[in-house]
């Protein structure tokens, strides 16, 4: 049904995914571990949002844009290692990277990304 809001892992807070008109929204995704470094954590939060999109109907191929937030600027090279191995090749979204206080000290990153459904 056109204009239909679909919310994926619902919180009382907020919701994992939500889903409008063929667009996937995912809230910001955090490691699940904060022991890790900044590697470590890329990898579970990019793990965290592939699953997030599988399961709105999408894939790490149709996004349309993504945010990262770092809690040191200085880890940027290290995420882009692991964000460069993980984006699919010629498919690699607009993006933006910025240093922020995130909620959680253990944090050393967080991701946002808004994608496209799959068609057909």
């Amino acid at each position: 049904m056109s204009g239909e809001i679909v919310r994926h892992g619902m919180a009382s807070r907020y919701s994992e995914a939500a889903v409008f008109n063929g667009v996937v929204y995912l809230a910001g995704m955090v490691p699940e571990r904060g022991d890790t470094d900044i590697r470590g954590q890329t990898e579970d939060v990019l793990a965290q949002v592939a699953l997030r999109l599988a399961e709105a109907g999408s894939d790490k191929s149709r996004i349309l844009r993504a945010q990262i937030y770092l809690s040191d600027i200085a880890d940027i090279a290290a995420m882009n290692a692991v964000w460069d191995a993980w984006v699919v090749p010629g498919a690699a979204p607009p993006r933006a990277t910025v240093q922020a206080a995130l909620a959680d000290p253990g944090w050393k990153i967080e991701i946002v990304v808004t994608a496209a459904q799959a068609t057909g």
